[in-house]
């Protein structure tokens, strides 16, 4: 019965939101993250302060078994980024576990999460915190299938096939 948040401890992956977001909704969190050396003082004097607060927990870092159990048995993914995120991994991982994602509009965010249905993309912690009860409520089941469709191997290997083949195509009306 709690809300995740998975990755990295640093500024730019606001556990500080997260922390802060779960809190004003009384719903426990579960931080999951290593802390790299050159984050350590960022961890130090702005996270470790908030992990006292209720309802917080530091696992640490965590391995693939233990990062599928993590997020499956959570509520869904916190992911307050305030940085152009390239990709975000995590993201993607918790779909594959059915668990939806509340995602700050940074970088790939409006490319991964699917509104309504994956997650919900937010702009300000008073949107976060008001969409969080939504998200919450999502159908897994759909989380998961969208996963599905959208980021498996499956997918991946059937759109490879068809570059190929149209390459082939190409090749073959060339000569």
């Amino acid at each position: 019965d709690y809300v995740a948040f998975l990755g990295r401890i640093s500024p730019e992956k606001r556990p500080d939101r997260a922390i802060a977001i779960a809190q004003a909704l009384g719903i426990p969190l579960k931080i999951a993250a290593k802390v790299d050396r050159a984050d350590a003082v960022y961890f130090k004097t702005q996270i470790e302060p908030l992990l006292d607060g209720p309802g917080v927990e530091f696992i640490g870092e965590i391995n693939e078994l233990q990062k599928t159990q993590f997020l499956g048995n959570a509520k869904a993914l916190l992911f307050p980024v305030d940085w152009p995120e390239p990709f975000g991994l995590s993201m993607i991982e918790a779909m594959a576990c059915g668990t939806p994602v509340l995602a700050f509009r940074c970088g790939s965010v409006p490319e991964i999460v699917d509104e309504g249905i994956t997650g919900a993309i937010v702009e300000t912690m008073e949107q976060a915190i008001a969409a969080l009860p939504g998200v919450i409520a999502l159908d897994r089941k759909k989380v998961r299938q969208r996963f599905e469709q959208r980021f498996s191997a499956t997918r991946m290997a059937k759109d490879y096939v068809g570059v190929y083949r149209s390459l082939r195509e190409s090749s073959k009306s060339a000569a």
